[in-house]
């Protein structure tokens, strides 16, 4: 099985890396990758420009083995559809299923993606689940006709992944670190100190890259 964690990494920090590498081992996942958009959909444009957080992500993940960052997203035109990864992902690795990550946040907004019931046609999806989560949560936030599609998929068993190809939600317990990079930007920009967020090469390619503009 392979992970996809899609993100606008702006700036990538150990929010997004600890608990990615976190499912990375408790999945057993051949390998992972991390796909940063060009165009995000559902928020506005990012803080650093393509080159400069692909720089900071190659950066960071470069050491761990099996993971590996994918432009593909940065090379295609128009908004970054994570159905679009997905396809051509599948074209790339077709004897490979597919575990797409995201968070709690991210999979309460599901129901507003592009095509976002094909999606779980081509994948797994893999949530990372925050303390205190139930299923009443998710099922006053969505549609009754969403809640129901999605909650029938829905397990916290890891062998579920191994009888399907796709289509099986796994909601999987991560650590859980209270960073986000709209934290990181808001204190950069007061000349505050993050080095605690961030691996320290990051921080400090990111404080040369912010001197710059």
């Amino acid at each position: 099985m392979i992970g996809i964690f899609g993100g606008t990494f702006d700036p990538v920090h150990y929010g997004h890396i600890k608990p990615a590498l976190s499912i990375k081992q408790a999945l057993h996942l051949t390998q992972l990758r991390f796909v940063p958009n060009r165009i995000p959909p559902h928020r506005e444009l990012p803080w650093l420009d393509v080159q400069q957080r692909l720089l900071l992500l190659k950066s960071a993940v470069q050491d761990y083995p099996g993971v590996v960052v994918d432009e593909r997203e940065l090379k295609r035109s128009g908004p970054s559809y994570m159905i679009d990864t997905l396809a051509s992902l599948h074209s790339d690795f077709p004897d490979e299923s597919l575990c797409l990550i995201v968070g709690m946040d991210a999979f309460m907004g599901l129901p507003g993606w592009h095509r976002w019931r094909q999606i779980l046609d081509l994948c797994h999806l893999v949530v990372t689940q925050r303390p205190g989560f139930s299923q009443t949560d998710m099922a006053n936030h969505m549609k009754q006709a969403d809640y129901q599609f999605l909650a029938e998929k829905i397990t916290q068993d890891v062998s579920e992944l191994a009888s399907k190809d796709t289509g099986v939600i796994l909601l999987q317990s991560v650590p859980q670190l209270d960073i986000s990079s709209t934290q990181i930007r808001e204190k950069l920009l007061k000349g505050d100190d993050v080095s605690q967020w961030l691996p320290e090469g990051i921080y400090q390619k990111l404080r040369g890259l912010k001197n710059e503009d």
